[in-house]
């Protein structure tokens, strides 16, 4: 059986009511990121507690009262999936690590310097956030965080997130494999030709408009037509 060593705890406090479950460190913090989809195999101990430290056991009363069911699995779950998870060190410090890296690469290719009208290097970014001192949510997907750090770091560098439509023409022989790519970059219109060919209208972040002719070139070989709106 698993040490209660060589677990990590998620709680939850509702209405005056406090219930603990004990669950795998890895498999626990997987299934709250979204990584891991289903609940098995993530509690460590098949008990939900008032106080797991002191090994006291809720009542199935308080469980059908606060949690809606006394079925320990079901009560489980639900504290999982709506309190809070307490991680390891190691855990808190490499998922907050891997959620910068990916909210600055975020910021960058959304983003530009309105006077040079080039995006801002990562590092720039980088010190900006620090500065700001922006906290990273170790279990928010980092696209749900890119607004908030860039209104963090505005009065900071200066930022520009103007956007542009750019309409887009692209040969049949190219278009179901390009498909996947126009999606990534916010497809507003979109219109099928009888010869198999695509035309879209997209939306996206000056910053992103040379990355996205370079990837769009390098699957068509030049061969599409592309105007700014």
């Amino acid at each position: 059986m698993t040490g209660i060593e060589n677990t990590i705890t998620a709680r939850l406090e509702r209405n005056g009511e406090h219930f603990e479950i004990l669950v795998d460190p890895k498999k626990g913090y997987e299934y709250k990121t979204g990584q891991k989809k289903d609940f098995s195999n993530v509690l460590a101990f098949d008990e939900v507690f008032k106080d797991a430290n002191k090994g006291e056991r809720a009542t199935g009363a308080a469980m059908k009262k606060v949690l809606g069911t006394d079925n320990i699995m079901d009560a489980a779950k639900y504290i999982l999936d709506h309190g809070e998870l307490q991680l390891t060190t190691d855990q808190r410090r490499k998922a907050v690590a891997e959620k910068r890296i990916k909210i600055i690469a975020l910021i960058a290719a959304t983003v530009m310097d309105p006077k040079s009208k080039a995006p801002h290097p990562p590092a720039r970014i980088e010190l900006a956030l620090d500065e700001a001192r922006f906290h990273v949510d170790a279990f928010k997907r980092a696209e749900e965080q890119v607004d908030a750090a860039i209104e963090s770091i505005r009065e900071i560098i200066p930022i520009s997130t103007e956007k542009i439509k750019v309409a887009v023409k692209v040969p049949a022989q190219f278009a179901p494999k390009c498909y996947g790519l126009l999606k990534e970059y916010g497809i507003q219109k979109e219109e099928w030709g009888n010869d198999g060919s695509i035309t879209v209208v997209l939306e996206m972040p000056v910053a992103m408009e040379a990355a996205f002719y370079d990837r769009l070139n390098s699957q068509t070989s030049g061969q599409t037509q592309t105007k700014r709106l």
